[in-house]
C-alpha cells in the first residue's frame, strides 16, 4: 500500500525530481505565457541543437542557450488556445508534423499546461519549471 504524502513532501519531491538531468528534445523547447485579456495559454516553440555536453544550442550560432538573460529568439510557431487540453491536442495531434519528438516532454508540457491554465483561472502568476 503506497504511504501517504502530505502537500509539503509532494513540494520538496517535486522540486527534488526538477533537479535531475533530462534529454533535451531535438525538435525544440517552449516557453508558455499568458494573454489574460484573451483568456489564452500561449506555447512559443524554438528550434534548438543540442551540444556533446546535453545543452541546447541555438541552431544559428552553436552557442549555448542561456536560461537567464539571453536576447530575444523568434519562435517557429505560436500555439494560442482556451484551455491546456485544446493547446495539447494542437501541438500532439493531427496530421502532423508536430514539434514534440519525446514522450517526457509531452508529459512535461502537459503539467506545465495545467499549471499555466490554473494561474489562468485564478488570476495568479505563472512561473515555467
Amino acid at each position: 500500500m503506497p504511504q501517504f504524502c502530505d502537500p509539503s513532501q509532494r513540494r520538496e519531491l517535486d522540486e527534488r525530481l526538477s533537479q535531475r538531468f533530462i534529454d533535451l528534445d531535438p525538435a525544440g523547447y517552449f516557453l508558455i505565457k499568458l494573454d489574460r485579456r484573451a483568456g489564452e495559454l500561449i506555447a512559443e516553440h524554438f528550434g534548438n541543437g543540442i551540444d556533446e555536453r546535453g545543452l541546447a544550442t541555438d541552431p544559428a550560432t552553436g552557442e549555448v542557450i542561456s536560461c537567464r538573460g539571453a536576447g530575444p529568439r523568434t519562435p517557429l510557431a505560436t500555439y494560442r488556445a482556451r484551455s491546456a487540453k485544446e493547446l495539447g491536442i494542437a501541438l500532439t495531434e493531427g496530421p502532423g508534423p508536430h514539434p514534440l519528438s519525446r514522450v517526457d516532454h509531452a508529459l512535461y508540457l502537459g503539467r506545465e499546461l495545467q499549471k499555466a491554465e490554473a494561474a489562468l483561472d485564478s488570476g495568479t502568476d505563472y512561473v515555467q519549471d
